[in-house]
Parts: structure tokens; sequence; C-alpha cells
């Protein structure tokens, strides 16, 4: 137990590009479980939270809806802390990279490292990615596309600012190493080192020219700070940070975080940027930071054509706010992806919240009414069987504290409803009701319902962090000496059927109208020669062997029978086609374009693929049956 230890955390901020669905919210009620499991623990927790307001998509965004770029992120920055205010975060700040102080202090920032050498001017040319925000070389990039988000990237030359990356390189890998809690799970601290660190760090583009709505460079107007040194510096701004001054109290008192809680998606931001722009500040680095996994909608990519975008305010519509919570936090696994459907909702609701806890505790209250009057004490009446129930209640705290503190939550509220499983299994071994028969039975009688009563209020204490409304429900109904007279029913079960109505009315899908197909625009490319495209190599080739690359989450590797060779062709979709089903397919492919090593591995052509606007893969394929090595022309 701590005594008034300090304990700071924050989530990634939100970016303000549009109103968050569920798998963004899940961070909000994620990092709120763990402050307020904290709390529970002793610790003096600050939580910090907030949104990332500036950048190229936002300008574009704004511009589409006809507001100013302030305007827009007013608009959607108020929906964030809607939401975060609905799920019932216990948040003490929300901050705004907007907000007067924190634009100041990134305008001193960027000063301060431009005037130590860190920071220099050059001119950037590659490709970018506007929805990532990020720049990429030729041989970054995975089959022509952005490595992170598979989108396209376009061709982008302007006078920037630079950081000097490799100066701290050296320093950060020595960290990492001698800090193996630094980055956790311990596959994304892999990945980063493996991936980034190890083969050597470019020089990091940290101003733009080509768009406006940014924090302007102070002393080079024409400039705006570059989106990640200024949404990464919210976390010292936040709490007080003053670049060339002395900070405030509370900075002092909080810095280090202790916890910096992210999306696995923005884990190289934090675990590379972050660290060497703090260490250039002279300042300590975070203790931890944790990249999360996602939570994916059921049947694919949300998508708001498809109808299938799942938002926090309609599951709080159908189940309630702790239903949610329960459910984000438990079906999150620590290291893959989580899973959300209605259904699935459905189900866990049924079985977990109305079954396994709200029924223990209306039957133990009507039980307790019933037999005693609503009150009951312990009467030393045990017998053998109390033994293995009070051994799991008094077990399972220690249990939890060991999951929490390796930031399982998933794991811990398992352990927590294994102790309801528990005392329910309890009532079907004692059998009160039969009991309740006997008059010399009624000392045991009353024994078996406080221990019920006892048992349950342990583990809606531990429940708290998790499911807070609830776990004050089930504490205020079990009372202090004398439970309520009438037990409120804390969860409602649902009829499947019923629910998934009233979702298809909520979201109807995009039906195509009959005779007419859906099209695809596409911002045109610089037009070729017929020469150009004759320097092009097409042939049909065929998949014979396909395995998964093992260094990366999106890349398969094919061998593919084309003529009487056979050529090793990395792709980006594994999030489409599975290695076996890859197979003994005939497919297209660009034979000559110059061989390359993605992820490690080398690759000696391109797969051609079509894309829809959400982002799905089909790998083009001849109409009719062709041998492999056929020209394509």
């Amino acid at each position: 137990m701590a005594d008034n230890k300090k304990f700071y955390m924050t989530t990634a901020i939100a970016y303000t590009s549009g109103k968050p669905h569920i798998g963004n919210t899940y961070e909000f009620v994620l990092a709120d479980a763990i402050a307020r499991y904290k709390r529970s623990q002793g610790y003096d927790v600050f939580f910090q939270t907030g949104t990332d307001e500036h950048g190229q998509k936002i300008e574009l965004k704004a511009a589409e809806a006809g507001l100013s770029p302030k305007e827009f992120v007013d608009g959607i920055a108020a929906q964030v802390k809607e939401i975060a205010d609905m799920m019932n975060t216990s948040y003490d700040k929300f901050i705004r990279t907007t907000d007067v102080y924190h634009e100041k202090q990134v305008q001193k920032i960027f000063k301060k490292l431009y005037e130590q050498g860190d920071i220099y001017k050059g001119h950037y040319e590659g490709m970018y990615c506007t929805p990532c925000e990020s720049f990429f070389t030729e041989s970054q990039l995975v089959d022509g596309k952005c490595p992170d988000c598979g989108r396209e990237v376009q061709p982008a030359k302007e006078e920037a600012y630079f950081f000097k990356m490799s100066k701290y390189a050296d320093r950060l890998i020595e960290h990492i190493n001698t800090h193996p809690e630094f980055i956790q799970p311990v596959s994304r601290k892999n990945e980063m080192m493996n991936n980034f660190l190890l083969p050597g760090l470019q020089d990091l583009c940290v101003s733009r020219t080509s768009f406006t709505w940014g924090i302007p460079v102070d002393f080079d107007p024409k400039h705006v700070v570059y989106v990640w040194l200024d949404a990464l510096t919210n976390y010292i701004t936040g709490i007080g940070y003053d670049c060339g001054g002395e900070g405030t109290e509370q900075f002092k008192k909080e810095w280090p975080a202790d916890l910096h809680l992210i999306g696995k998606d923005i884990i190289r931001f934090h675990t590379i940027y972050w660290p060497i722009f703090l260490m250039a500040l002279d300042l300590p680095l975070p203790k931890q930071i944790f990249g999360h996994p996602w939570l994916l909608q059921g049947d694919g990519k949300m998508s708001k054509s498809k109808g299938n975008v799942i938002y926090a305010d309609e599951l709080v519509d159908f189940f309630g706010v702790d239903a949610v919570r329960y459910f984000v936090l438990h079906e999150m696994p620590f290291d893959n992806d989580g899973v959300i459907t209605w259904e699935l909702m459905v189900e866990r609701l049924n079985s977990d919240l109305a079954n396994t806890l709200g029924n223990l505790v209306n039957r133990t209250i009507s039980m307790t009414n019933k037999y005693f009057g609503g009150c009951v004490a312990d009467k030393g009446a045990a017998e053998a069987v109390d033994a293995d129930l009070k051994k799991v209640v008094d077990g399972t705290s220690a249990i939890v504290d060991a999951k929490m503190e390796k930031l399982r939550v998933a794991d811990a509220i398992t352990e927590i409803f294994n102790l309801f499983k528990r005392c329910n299994k309890y009532i079907d071994e004692t059998m009160p009701w039969a009991l309740a028969k006997e008059e010399d039975k009624k000392e045991r009688l009353e024994q078996v319902l406080y221990n019920l009563i006892e048992s349950i209020k342990k583990g809606a204490d531990l429940i708290a962090p998790f499911m807070p409304e609830t776990a004050e429900k089930i504490l205020t109904q079990l009372g202090d000496g004398k439970v309520t007279e009438k037990p409120e029913i804390l969860f409602q079960r649902l009829d499947i059927e019923e629910v998934m109505k009233k979702v298809e009315e909520l979201h109807p899908p995009v039906e195509e109208t009959e005779g007419e197909e859906t099209v695809v625009d596409i911002e045109a490319k610089e037009e070729i020669t017929f020469e150009d495209f004759g320097r092009m190599q097409f042939q049909v080739g065929e998949i014979i062997a396909c395995e998964e690359v093992k260094k990366s989450k999106k890349l398969l590797c094919s061998q593919v029978k084309v003529g009487s060779q056979v050529k090793q062709i990395v792709s980006g979709i594994k999030g489409h086609y599975t290695a076996e089903e890859m197979v003994g397919k005939k497919v297209m492919v660009l034979v000559n374009l110059k061989p390359a090593k993605l992820a490690g591995v080398l690759s000696e052509g391109m797969l051609l693929c079509a894309e829809d606007t959400e982002g799905n893969l089909a790998l083009m394929t001849p109409e009719k049956q062709m041998p492999a090595g056929a020209e394509i022309c």
C-alpha cells in the first residue's frame, strides 16, 4: 500500500478529425480503470487526457465542413469531452493543444532546441501520408503505400526544420536495454528496437510550410510546428512545464510520468520521438509507456458507409455505462486485438452481468429480507464448505493486485468475476431455502447469508475501479447492518433479436441503387507516355507458397511462379488474406520492380490489388484461365 505516493498518468490526446468511435473511447475507460485502481491503493493520482487539434488533416476537414479550423476543433473537442464524461472517466485535467499556455510553451521548446543545435533548417523531399501526418522514404513504404495505415501517399517537397534524431539514438537504446519495464508489452519494445532504432534513425521533420493550421515558429512564422512535436509535449505543458523557467510546483511533483497509455499504432512516436525530445530538453524519461491493442468491429473495419461504426453513446443507450465499461475492459486481451459486436455485448450482459452478478446480489438480498428481516450477523456457525469460499474471497485481492501491477486489466476483472461465481456456487452448495425449512438450522442459515453478503461486499470493492456505479449500487443495497428492503435490478436481460432490430434501424446498411455500380474517384497522378508504360512488365503469376512475415503484422511473403522463374514477393495484405488462402491463386504481377527489403525480407516484385474507399483490398486475377507467365498488355 502506497502512502500518498504520486502517480501521474496520461492517455494519448484524441485527434480532433471526427467523433471518436468505441475503439477510441476504450482508451479513456482503460486509463480511468487504472487511475481508480491506483487511488484505491492509496496513490495520489493525477490523470490527464485531452485533444490534439492541429495539422493538415484538420485544416482540410474544416474546409470541407465550411468552418474555420478553430470552429471545427471546438466542436469535436466538445464531443470528445462529452464522451469521456459520459463514460464516467475521472480525469483531473483535459488539455487542448489550442490552449494558449501550451502553444506558447511549444514555441519556446522549438526555439530552445533550435538554439542548442538539435533543430536545423533544410528541405524535405519524400512521400507524405496526410491521415497519419507522416513522411516516409521510398524504402519505408509497403507496396508503395503508407506502412502505418496502408493508404496512398503523395510526393512532397518543402522547406522544413529537422531534428537530429541520431544524436540521441545510442542513449535511447541504452535506456531501453537497461529499463525493461519502459516499453510494454515486450512485443512493442522488440518492434521499435528491430525496425527503427537498430537500423539507424533518420532526422525528423518538425515543421511544415504547406499548410497554416498549427503553432507558428515564432522566429520563422511561415513555418508551423509539425504535429508530433506539438502534440507530445502536452504531457509536460499540461502540468506546468516552463521551457527555460522554473516550472510549476505541480510539474516538479508529477514529472516524470509514471505511465503513458497509448494505442499500439502510435508507439513509435511515444517510444522514440518523445524520449529523444525529453533528452534534448534535459528532462527525465517517463517510467513506462504501454501500447494497448485495438478494439475492432467483429465484421471488419468500422465504416460509416457500411453502417457498422459503433459509438460509445449508442452502446450506453442500449446497455448502460458500466456494462459498456465492463465489456471493453474485459474483452481486450493484453497483447492482441479485441473484438466488439452487438451480439457479443448482449451475450455478456445476459450471462456475466445480469446472471452471474445481478442475480447473485438480488437473491442474496431477497433471502436476507425473507428469512431475517434484512439483518444478519456472524453466528460462528461455520462448516467446512465456508473455508473454500473464504479462501477464494481473501485470495482474490492479492491476485487482482498482481494482475493490475502488470496492467493485465482483463485478467483482473476475470478474477473478480470468479469470486462472484464462487458465491453462486456457495448458494448451490448450502441451499439456504432448504436450511430455512429446519428450525434448528436457523443460525446456520444466518451464517450462510452473512458469509454471502460479506463476500459480495469485498467483490464490489474490487470491481469499483472498473464498474464504479455498479459497485456503489451493490454496497448501498447491502447496507451497513441491514440490506435494502427491495433489491434493485442491476442489469436487465435483453433479447438479442430485439436489440439487433433496433441496431438495424439505427444503422441501416447503405444500399446500392439497382443497375448502378458503386464508383471510386481517386486523385489523378501525373500523365505518363506509352514509353513509360512500356517499361513496366506485367505478367500472370501463380502463388505456390505463402507465409506470414514474422517481424510484421501486415506483410505476407509469397513465392510466385512466373513462367519458369519463381519470385519472392512481399505484400501488405495480411489483413485481407491468410497465407493459406493465397496458395494456388493466379495473380497479376509487376515483375521488373527493383528488389527491396520489407521488414528485412527481400521482395522481387509487386502483386496488383484494387482498393475501395474503406481500405478493403482485392487481388487482381485474370478473368479466364491463363498460364503462369502470360504477359499482361
